[in-house]
């Protein structure tokens, strides 16, 4: 009964222990996980989804591009979608997956790529 018990509170602190899932990613992680798809492993807007889509996903590493959009509207179109920002409707919704912190991680992470910081 005793082992059983130890058992059962071992597993039970398992499921309740931090996920270190999403919170512990790096940006970098989050942008492979969640962007390359479409973005591209170069950032520039080659992913292997392209074929599919009928609009060309945004080069991050075009900072004529990349600088012209204020940060609040790249905030606003990866939490909320290209269609809130009058983008491309393919443009994912991700506030319901990514955290706040990790959004405006990705904004930031965004003026590097382009090397165009604001």
């Amino acid at each position: 009964m005793k082992t059983q018990m130890s058992a059962v509170l071992a597993g039970l602190a398992l499921l309740l222990a931090p996920s270190t899932s999403q919170a512990d990613q790096s940006i970098e992680q989050v942008y492979e996980v969640y962007c390359v798809q479409c973005h591209g492993l170069q950032r520039n807007g080659t992913g292997v989804n392209v074929p599919a889509l009928s609009v060309k996903p945004r080069d991050h590493t075009d900072a004529k591009s990349m600088s012209d959009t204020p940060d609040d509207e790249l905030f606003k179109a990866i939490k909320e979608g290209g269609l809130a920002v009058n983008k491309s409707v393919l443009m994912p919704t991700w506030g319901h997956v990514l955290s706040e912190d990790q959004i405006k991680g990705l904004v930031k992470y965004l003026r590097q790529v382009c090397k165009c910081g604001k």
